[in-house]
């Protein structure tokens, strides 16, 4: 069984025999390992089954760091590690050929942040190389926000998950990289998309590439649970010819009076899309566990982390 464990310089000891482990960041919980090491590097991928041309987040403990492994900073990108680091932000940016081709799938960027968890912060400066982290779960199945999750998808194969408790922002970070310096956002995250555009302005969205993607998480098909789930904006019509399924509703503030539905799950009674985010993954696992046929998500409200919400749950369901 793999060990759920607080000790950070068990975590070091392991990583610099170059095997992996799970840590914890405010976003999810990550799979990570040496990135100059293969061995590492490899495992990630295939316990994740993770396909090769899917380039990995670096994670690094300061600008500094980060500056040792790429070789330009544009302005706007500095604006935006300034303002979100410590935090949920990706950049891509040019690396340098430091970087093993096999953690940027071959690319001439690397995707970098600064994690915003004191336990990998503290990790990070224990450690004399960077880690690449992508998230602690099987290629496509819901990103884990517990330790307990990734235990679930990781009976053996792993030495230790660190605990850091649950993941704060709950979905993956935001990704914005730069064409010909300009911002361009590649993945909607626990970061807004106005907050990005506050502090550098308008910018362009490519948040949808099947192959050779420049960012994690642009596939179309990705965090979706094992049972069937579907997206829409009017529970009532899309229900009315189920009557004999197990139905499970995922909604936003408001539980919605229906005889059929078996199980509901509210994200935040309160109407905070920020609360909603950290508890997302959290329902989506419970519910995968119920038995049911299926699982029917009802739209979020298409502003601030709501645009992400919805990204995971278009991403994560099926078309009828």
């Amino acid at each position: 069984m793999t060990k759920i464990s607080k000790d950070i310089l068990k975590a070091v000891e392991i990583l610099n025999r170059e095997d992996v482990v799970a840590i914890p960041t405010e976003t999810v919980y990550g799979l990570a390992g040496n990135i100059y090491s293969e061995k590492a590097i490899k495992k990630i991928f295939q316990l994740k089954q993770r396909p090769l041309f899917n380039p990995l987040i670096v994670h690094v403990h300061s600008l500094a760091q980060a500056e040792e492994i790429v070789t330009h900073i544009p302005e706007k990108a500095r604006l935006l590690a300034k303002a979100f680091w410590p935090g949920s932000l990706t950049l891509i940016l040019p690396k340098k050929d430091t970087v093993p081709d096999l953690v940027t799938a071959k690319k001439d960027t690397v995707a970098v942040r600064i994690p915003g968890h004191p336990v990998t912060l503290e990790l990070l400066k224990n450690l004399n190389f960077p880690l690449a982290a992508p998230s602690a779960n099987p290629f496509g199945s819901i990103s884990p926000t517990q330790a307990s999750h990734v235990a679930n998808y990781f009976e053996d194969g792993l030495s230790l998950i660190l605990d850091g408790g649950n993941c704060e922002n709950g979905i993956e970070s935001t990704i914005v990289g730069f064409e010909d310096d300009k911002p361009v956002l590649y993945r909607l995250g626990s970061i807004a998309l106005e907050e990005i555009t506050n502090e550098v302005g308008e910018i362009e969205i490519k948040n949808k590439k099947e192959k050779s993607p420049d960012a994690p998480g642009m596939l179309s098909r990705h965090y979706a649970p094992n049972t069937s789930t579907f997206l829409v904006d009017d529970v009532a019509s899309f229900i009315k010819n189920k009557t004999d399924k197990k139905i499970g509703l995922l909604l936003f503030k408001d539980e919605i009076e229906n005889p059929i539905i078996f199980h509901q799950e509210v994200l935040s009674s309160s109407g905070s899309l920020k609360e909603a985010a950290s508890r997302l993954y959290g329902a989506l696992h419970k519910m995968d566990k119920l038995n049911l046929d299926m699982i029917i998500a009802v739209r979020f409200p298409d502003t601030g982390l709501g645009k992400s919400i919805n990204d995971r749950l278009q991403r994560a369901t099926k078309k009828e």
